[in-house]
C-alpha cells in the first residue's frame, strides 16, 4: 500500500511533533511506501530513509490551501497513492484517492479563543480563524474519515459537525467518520539524545538550582494561556517565602521570537507589571531532542491552557517523573488522569494553590509520579501509525 502524506502545514510545536515521529515508523513498514509533501529545511531530518520519497514544496501560508487544492491531486495521482493522510487540518474537497484527514487544531471550536482575540482587539485574527475555521468544518465533509488525536476531541469534532455516511466507493459507511486514534510517545527515543544544552540555557538553569522550578513547555500563543500562569507567580512567591520559585518557559516573550502571529507583548507587561521578573527565566526554542533535559531539571510541570486536543508536553512530563498541575479541560483529564492536579482554567490562585498543595504534600507528589510513568506508557507512536496503516486498509478495501 503506498500513502500520500501531505504535511505542508506542518512548521511548529505539534504539526512537527507528529511528522517527527511517524515517518520513521511508516519508513520501518516493508508493506508500506510512502510520499511525503513537506515544506523546505525539512528534508534533511529524514536522509537515509527507505521506502519514503519527498516532495520539498515551499509555498507561503496564504497560499498553501489554494496550492493543496489545485495541484496536490495531480501529485497524488503520479506518485501511485492508495490513500491521502491530510495532516494539517485541512483537507482536499475533491481527493481523487480515500483521505484520511488529522484533525488537531481546537481553536476552530474553541468559544474561549474567539472571546480572548476580540478582548485582545485583534479582530484581523478573529476573522482569519473563523474563515480557516469554516474551512476545517468543510473538511470534515469532504474527507472520508477524520481522525482526532484524543477521545475529548473527537467528541468536540462531532457535537461541531454533523456528518451524514458517505457513501461513494472507499468511504467510510458505517457513520463512525470522526474516531480517536491517540497520538504517541516514544520514551526511549525521547531520552536518547546525549548533546548538551546550550550554554546560555545551560547558565540559566543552574542560577535555578536551588529553587521550586516550574516549567511549561511551549512557544507563546495566545490559546495556552501564558497570563494566567504568571497572575499566580506572586501567590507563590508570598506562599512560598525562604524560597525561591521560578517559572521556566521555552519560549521569549518579546515580538518576533515565536512561531504565527501572537503578540506576546502584553504577558511581558504583566511580568513586568506584577514585578516578577526574576521569577520568570525564558530559555528560548529548546531543539526537542534535548527537551528531557530541560524536563529532568524542573520541579512541576505545569499547563493553564484553555482548549486543547492532546497536548504532547504533558505526556513527556509524566513519562520524565514531574508530577503534573493542568487546567481543568476533558482532554486534560483523558491523558493524564489521576496523574495531575486540575484547576479552573481562568483561575490563577487555584493554579497557584494546586501547586502548593503539592510542595507541601510530598506523598501526593510521589503517588502522581508513579502514576504518570505508568501512564506514559499508554501512549505510542508505533501503535499509533499502525492504527492509521490499518485505516488506510480499510479504506482501500471498501474501494
Amino acid at each position: 500500500m503506498r500513502l500520500f502524506i501531505n504535511s505542508l502545514a506542518a512548521s511548529a510545536g505539534g504539526g512537527l511533533t507528529y511528522i517527527r515521529n511517524v515517518i520513521p515508523r511508516l519508513a520501518e513498514l516493508p508493506a508500506v511506501q510512502a510520499t511525503v509533501a513537506l515544506g523546505p529545511g525539512l528534508r534533511e531530518e529524514f536522509r537515509g530513509f527507505t521506502g519514503v520519497d519527498f516532495l520539498e514544496l515551499e509555498k507561503p501560508a496564504s497560499r498553501r490551501f489554494w496550492y493543496e487544492q489545485t495541484a496536490l491531486p495531480g501529485l497524488i495521482l503520479r506518485s501511485g497513492a492508495d490513500v491521502l493522510l491530510s495532516a494539517g487540518n485541512f483537507a482536499l474537497r475533491k481527493s481523487p484517492v480515500p483521505q484520511i484527514l488529522l484533525s488537531r487544531n481546537s481553536i476552530y471550536t474553541s468559544a474561549d479563543f474567539y472571546r480572548d482575540l476580540l478582548s485582545r482587539h485583534e479582530y484581523r485574527m478573529w476573522l482569519e480563524t473563523r474563515l480557516q475555521g469554516a474551512l476545517a468544518r468543510k473538511s470534515i465533509v469532504w474527507t472520508d474519515v477524520t481522525v482526532a488525536p484524543s477521545e475529548a476531541f473527537a467528541a468536540e469534532l462531532r457535537r461541531w459537525v454533523t456528518l451524514e455516511p458517505k457513501q461513494s466507493p472507499g468511504a467510510g459507511v458505517s457513520g463512525d467518520r470522526i474516531r480517536a486514534i491517540y497520538h504517541g510517545f516514544d520514551g526511549d527515543a525521547f531520552q536518547n539524545d546525549f548533546s548538551q544544552l546550550a550554554p546560555e540555557v545551560e547558565e540559566k538553569l543552574r542560577g535555578a538550582d536551588d529553587s521550586l522550578k516550574l516549567l511549561f513547555v511551549s512557544h507563546y500563543n495566545y490559546y495556552r494561556n501564558f497570563e494566567t500562569l504568571i497572575r499566580a507567580l506572586p501567590f507563590l512567591r508570598d506562599r512560598c517565602a525562604g524560597r525561591a520559585v521560578k517559572l521556566l518557559l521555552t519560549c521569549a516573550l518579546a515580538r518576533g521570537t515565536n512561531p504565527g502571529a501572537y503578540d506576546p507583548a502584553a504577558a511581558a507587561d504583566l511580568v513586568r507589571k506584577l514585578g516578577v521578573s526574576e521569577m520568570v527565566i525564558e530559555l528560548g526554542s529548546i531543539p526537542y531532542r534535548q527537551l528531557h533535559r530541560v524536563y529532568r531539571r524542573a520541579d512541576i510541570y505545569v499547563t493553564p491552557a484553555y482548549t486543547e486536543t492532546f497536548a504532547h508536553p504533558l505526556v513527556e512530563a509524566m513519562a520524565s517523573g514531574l508530577p503534573v498541575v493542568a487546567s481543568d479541560l476533558a482532554v486534560h483529564r483523558e491523558i493524564c488522569g489521576d496523574a495531575a492536579i486540575y484547576f479552573p482554567r481562568f483561575s490563577s490562585d487555584d493554579l497557584a494553590a494546586s501547586v502548593m498543595q503539592l510542595v507541601e504534600h510530598a506523598g501526593t507528589v510521589e503517588r502522581m509520579v508513579m502514576l504518570g510513568r505508568e501512564r506514559a506508557k499508554r501512549y505510542s507512536w508505533k501503535t499509533h501509525v499502525e492504527a492509521i496503516v490499518e485505516l488506510a486498509g480499510t479504506l482501500v478495501a471498501r474501494k
